[in-house]
C-alpha cells in the first residue's frame, strides 16, 4: 500500500474511530492514549532489574551483581546486548498481534511509547549512528503491506532524531515460523538468511536493531552478526516486548 494512502487511512480512522479502549472496549482512550485506557495499561509488566546483562531477560528474585542467562550461555549471541521494555504477557500479546497481522496500526503510538521507555541515558546518546529495523522478506511484506519493525523504527528515530536505516538489512530468503522450533533449530532457521546492501557505510558505526518481540535472540542475532562482518564497531537491540521461550506469541 502506498505509504501516503496508508497515513491519509490512519488520520480518517483516528477521525472516525469511536474513543474507545480497543483492549477491553469498555474505557474511554483515544489517538491520545493509543486507543488503550488506563486500567490495560496498569496490566502491562515493564521489564525491571534484575535482568539478563545480555539479552534483557528478566528474573523473580535477587541477584547480586551482573549475570547471564542460560539462553545466552547455549546461544552464540552476536548483539552487544539487547533490552525491551515490557513482558510479552498480559494485553501485549493481543495488541502485537494484532499490529502485524491485522494492520491494527492506531496500536503504533502506544507501543513506540512502550518502546522509548526501554530507553535509558546509558543507551540513547550520540554514540548510536542509526535505527536498523529487521527486515520481512518481500514476498511477507508484501502480504502484510507493511513491516512492523520498519514503522517502529521510524517512530523512535523521528523522536530521538535518529536516521532509521530501513533498506540496509535484507531478508535474502524466505524462513520458516520461529515459534515451534527449538532454540539450535531457530539459530539454523536464520543462519545466511539476511545480507547487507551497503556494508561500506556501516565500518566504524554503531547501531540499534528495532524489532516488536525478541525470543530467544536468534533473529535480531543474525541480522547483528551481518552488521558486525561489516565492521559496525556496536550493535544493541531494542524490542517493545520479551518472550520466554516457550509457548508462542502469536
Amino acid at each position: 500500500m502506498n505509504r501516503r494512502i496508508q497515513e491519509a487511512t490512519e488520520a480518517l480512522s483516528h477521525f472516525f474511530f469511536p474513543a474507545v479502549c480497543q483492549v477491553c472496549e469498555v474505557e474511554r482512550a483515544g489517538p491520545g492514549e493509543g486507543f488503550v485506557c488506563g486500567c490495560c495499561r496498569e496490566e502491562v509488566r515493564f521489564v525491571e532489574a534484575p535482568f539478563c546483562g545480555c539479552c534483557g531477560l528478566p528474573f523473580d528474585g535477587e541477584f547480586a551483581g551482573e549475570f547471564e542467562c542460560a539462553n545466552c550461555k547455549e546461544m552464540d549471541l552476536k548483539f552487544d546486548f539487547a533490552r525491551s521494555a515490557v513482558r510479552a504477557n498480559g494485553p501485549i500479546r493481543d495488541i502485537i498481534h494484532r499490529y502485524k497481522y491485522n494492520q491494527e496500526t492506531w496500536f503504533e503510538e502506544f507501543l513506540g511509547e512502550l518502546l522509548l521507555h526501554a530507553i535509558d541515558d546509558s543507551l540513547d546518546g550520540s554514540a548510536w549512528d542509526g535505527l536498523v529495523p529487521v527486515p520481512l522478506y518481500h514476498a511477507r511484506e508484501r502480504e502484510r503491506e507493511f513491516n512492523q519493525a520498519e514503522r517502529l523504527a521510524r517512530w523512535i528515530g523521528k523522536r530521538l532524531d535518529k536516521p532509521t536505516h530501513a533498506r540496509w538489512l535484507k531478508r535474502s530468503r524466505p524462513t520458516k515460523t520461529q515459534t515451534a522450533l527449538t532454540r539450535k533449530e531457530r539459530m539454523e532457521n536464520v543462519r545466511k538468511a539476511f545480507g547487507l546492501k551497503q556494508p561500506e557505510l556501516v565500518a566504524g558505526k554503531s547501531f540499534i536493531i528495532i524489532d516488536d518481540v525478541l525470543t530467544t535472540g536468534a533473529t535480531t542475532s543474525a541480522c547483528a552478526g551481518i552488521l558486525k562482518k561489516a565492521g559496525a564497531a556496536r550493535v544493541g537491540v531494542w524490542t517493545v516486548a520479551r518472550a520466554t521461550f516457550g509457548p508462542p506469541l502469536a
